[in-house]
């Protein structure tokens, strides 16, 4: 009887290391995810919406780009990325006007994000990201 306990109990731990094991690799990938890429962002405001697009170069946690919309025009980006948690600012231009634009998201998967936008703290609103 003994034996057989242990026997189930080594078994039981020995299952227990697969299943860990096997999640640790898709952990690992999922936080390596580089946003790097063409994204076309679909975004409701408090002031209107828009579909902005967004090409990101992600070097590390460092996050550059250029930001490109027919509501606040052309603009260079910076931004950090830090394991799901993306962030990133540039200045839009409203009516002739530079206004500082937040971008705060989550990543989906390698191809999507969601998150808000804050411009200027006159309007505000989420997006959702897809990379194209």
């Amino acid at each position: 009887m003994r034996v057989t306990h242990l026997g189930k109990t080594a078994a039981i731990a020995v299952a227990a290391s697969i299943v860990m094991a096997g999640a640790a690799p898709g952990a690992l990938a999922q936080a390596k995810i580089d946003l790097t890429g063409k994204w076309v962002f679909t975004v409701e405001t408090t002031a209107g919406t828009g579909t902005p697009t967004v090409t990101l170069k992600q070097n590390g946690e460092k996050l550059t780009g250029h930001y490109s919309s027919t509501n606040l025009g052309e603009a260079d980006l910076t931004g950090t990325v830090k394991g799901q948690s993306v962030n990133f600012t540039f200045e839009g231009n409203v009516q002739g006007n530079a206004v500082p634009v937040t971008y705060a998201a989550t990543i989906e998967n390698k191809d999507a994000m969601k998150g808000t936008i804050d411009i200027g703290g006159v309007a505000t609103g989420t997006f959702a990201g897809k990379r194209q």
